[in-house]
């Protein structure tokens, strides 16, 4: 099983020869996390077809084998002239060599939370990047509403819930954070398309108090209603079911070079499952969760009685 632990690690791209000579799209379309990951995997390629070892490409670099081994798992960013000698040793020439330095120097540059990254874990950067340009996001959430649709009050009282507080004002901080991604995500001109799966123990669970659960469940029915966004409710009629082992992100991306991958968080960091098999096996779960939860309008309805019992 092919897992990477809190970065992304890209292995193989569809599409590479065509897409990397796109020099417009890749400026425009992407953000620094998504050119970091094409720019691995296209240095990675070129070693494996070259027949060279990451010491080999290390000693011609002047670098480290772990330098380049976190460069081709996008752990950290090339600098320009560092991909420039990995080019010269591949013997890559013309358009697609200047493609590749300027996807580098793309590729370096910042995102918006980098200026508040003190505030936010490095896995969760690693995430925001990706959840910036996603397409496409499939989340199944057992326990809690996802991040991307809460309400203040509720994730008030979710942030709260920690073991160990910050200061208030850190808290706070944080809650404002999560409100930019918010809105960054969902107020795009082209908004992802989004579909959420919700165990009915996370409608039913009271946090932060009834004003905070009524807040978050009216927002719940109002997204339900944009065309953008698919909510379902697995209830808890439908027993047992192939998700028990908690929840989970299917991520998409525009183009077919930038692959799905799936997103696990768990306590104090995450994982990230890249390989098409593993992907493939939880895009089935997921729609085995479709097939066995209740449609878009019995889980409005579900909702409504739900803010009705508050």
């Amino acid at each position: 099983m092919n897992i990477v632990h809190v970065d992304v690690r890209w292995i193989g791209a569809a599409d590479c020869d065509r897409s990397i000579t796109e020099r417009s799209e890749v400026g425009a379309e992407r953000g620094p996390s998504v050119r970091r990951r094409r720019l691995a995997a296209e240095l990675q390629r070129l070693r494996r077809e070259a027949g060279l070892t990451r010491d080999q490409v290390a000693k011609h670099a002047g670098c480290s084998p772990v330098t380049v081994t976190r460069i081709e798992s996008a752990t950290s960013a090339a600098t320009v002239a560092l991909v420039a000698m990995m080019l010269d040793l591949y013997g890559l020439t013309g358009e697609r060599r200047e493609a590749l330095l300027q996807l580098a120097r793309d590729a370096r540059k910042r995102g918006w939370w980098y200026k508040v990254s003190e505030a936010i874990p490095e896995w969760v950067q690693s995430y925001v990047g990706l959840e910036e340009e996603a397409a496409t996001f499939q989340e199944y959430q057992p326990e809690f509403i996802p991040g991307l649709i809460q309400a203040e009050g509720y994730a008030r009282a979710v942030m709260r819930s920690a073991p160990v507080l910050p200061p208030e004002s850190e808290l706070e901080r944080r809650l404002a954070i999560r409100m930019e991604r918010q809105q960054r995500v969902l107020e795009r001109a082209h908004p992802p398309e989004m579909w959420f799966i919700l165990n009915e123990a996370v409608i039913r669970r009271p946090v932060g108090g009834a004003e905070a659960v009524r807040e978050q469940l009216e927002l719940l029915i109002r997204l339900s209603e944009l065309n953008h966004v698919t909510l379902q409710i697995l209830p808890f009629a439908a027993g047992v079911h192939p998700a028990m082992d908690g929840g989970f992100t299917i991520l998409s991306f525009p183009k077919p070079a930038d692959p799905d991958t799936v997103y696990v968080e768990y306590w104090q960091g995450s994982v990230y499952l890249e390989d098409r098999s593993e992907v493939g096996a939880y895009v089935l779960l997921f729609n085995h969760l479709r097939a066995r939860a209740l449609g878009p309008d019995q889980t409005r309805s579900l909702i409504a009685q739900a803010i009705r019992q508050i």
